[in-house]
């Protein structure tokens, strides 16, 4: 026996007490949903219907699962990324396993969205009144809409924005006003743009860990980013959007590390953009930074922080101010049901949310992050510790209270980066438990996204 085997077989041990630690973290979610609110009383959006989750279940209220189309497509894909994934991150040219694992993931997605048929689980999904797609008729004059967006954030108005709308910065809505613009307006086609946006995470971490010098760890994260569970909310909602948007301006800022300084200045404006399209999104500067700092070039930080400044200035001069907006959106959110979310509840569950939405596979990853973290990959180390605090920082601010599944995208595909830290031996078993929560979730509750 070699001397490595006791110490490999204790890593491994200690990686399926970290996922059994996450599972652990979700049945005490759903237990503490039960004790906190007993019988309901408090109604089912303080505890986000299928507590911890934001949804409903399937059958009158009664846990019985559903199929539809897009079960046997999201077993087969499934199958086929468990089966072949590893050996194809491995063994293909760099670029066709990027190709195929954008085509994985869009497969991913949109099967699983069609496990709710194609009017619910796709066409359907942003075009409810709370949704973007409810103001894009009435948005007649860009410029008009963003001097009086500010005030138009508070609840109780005659004119007040819907929901998510209000809740936003205006560059998520202008997204959906210039589709609609361009003919590619209502719920199928928005939808359909979401996921392929999404699908870009599945290609943009990789790229960045890449261009950080962990070309192996990469490719070993290939597979896991496909199958991420979090997919049952990039399809269908506009998070998948923000999720690729930002995702994407990272890896640009990595290749620009690189010396290729020109991919910083887009990948600034990317980033820039994405503080427009939800305000969380700022703590993706969180990230930005751990790669500069791996990458070590400043013209690389400075060309980032140019575009990203002049996408500022772009919506200040058409008389939006970030900060008047973050500030509006504070009121108008404890004019909802946040009120009614206990915080001492969410505070946690939150985390449990999270965990449904990375999978399993985050708790091993994050422990190797942390035992490992002399010895493993320094860009994967960094991206994964930056995520996690700009994940908790969003979670204390209280201002993310149950439905972080779908917010939180955006920080969750690069807390799945650590998943490359595992041994190769054990990465096809911790596929099976990726794609089993994505199955399950989607199976057995009618989520809202």
């Amino acid at each position: 026996m070699s001397q490595h085997a006791p110490a490999t077989a204790r890593a491994r041990r200690a990686d399926l007490a970290a996922g059994g630690a996450v599972l652990a973290l979700v049945l005490a979610a759903v237990a503490g949903c039960l004790w906190w609110n007993p019988g309901r009383q408090l109604g089912p959006g303080s505890f986000a219907g299928v507590g911890p989750l934001f949804g409903e279940w399937p059958v009158l209220g009664t846990f019985l699962p559903h199929v539809g189309p897009g079960t046997p497509a999201a077993v087969l894909v499934a199958a086929a990324v468990v089966v072949q994934g590893p050996a194809l991150a491995d063994r293909l040219p760099w670029r066709a396993a990027l190709t195929c694992a954008y085509g994985g993931a869009v497969a991913w997605t949109l099967s699983l969205a069609l496990i709710d048929g194609w009017d619910v689980g796709v066409a359907g999904r942003l075009t409810s009144g709370a949704e973007y797609l409810h103001e894009v008729p009435g948005v007649t004059d860009v410029g008009a809409a963003l001097r009086s967006f500010v005030r138009r954030i508070p609840d109780h108005q005659p004119d007040s924005w819907t929901t998510h709308v209000a809740g936003h910065p205006p560059g998520a809505l202008l997204v959906f006003v210039g589709l609609d613009r361009i003919g590619l307006g209502g719920g199928a086609a928005a939808a359909v743009v979401c996921v392929l946006a999404g699908a870009l995470t599945a290609v943009a971490v990789p790229v960045a860990l890449a261009a950080l010098g962990h070309p192996g760890s990469a490719r070993a994260a290939l597979p896991f980013l496909v199958l991420l569970p979090g997919a049952v909310w990039m399809g269908v909602s506009a998070d998948a959007l923000f999720a690729g948007v930002t995702a994407t301006g990272i890896a640009l800022l990595a290749l620009g590390t690189t010396g290729r300084v020109a991919w910083s200045l887009v990948g600034g404006l990317l980033l820039g953009f994405g503080i427009f399209l939800s305000y969380g999104l700022v703590l993706t500067g969180v990230i930005a930074l751990a790669v500069v700092a791996v990458g070590r070039n400043a013209r690389a930080l400075g060309a980032a922080v140019l575009g990203a400044f002049a996408v500022v200035a772009v919506f200040a001069a058409a008389g939006f101010w970030w900060l008047d907006g973050y500030h509006a959106v504070v009121v108008r959110y404890y004019q909802g049901i946040a009120a009614q979310r206990p915080y001492g509840y969410w505070v946690w569950a939150n985390l449990a949310c999270l965990a449904l939405a990375t999978g399993p596979v985050v708790g091993p990853g994050l422990r190797r992050a942390v035992a490992d973290r002399r010895t493993a990959p320094a860009g994967v180390v960094a991206v994964v510790a930056a995520a996690t605090t700009a994940v908790l920082a969003a979670d204390l601010s209280g201002m993310s209270k149950a439905e972080v599944e779908r917010i939180w995208l955006p920080f969750a595909v690069w807390l799945v980066a650590a998943a490359a830290l595992l041994p190769a031996a054990t990465r096809r078993g911790w596929l099976v438990a990726q794609a089993a929560t994505a199955l399950a979730v989607n199976h057995l509750v009618l989520t809202n996204w």
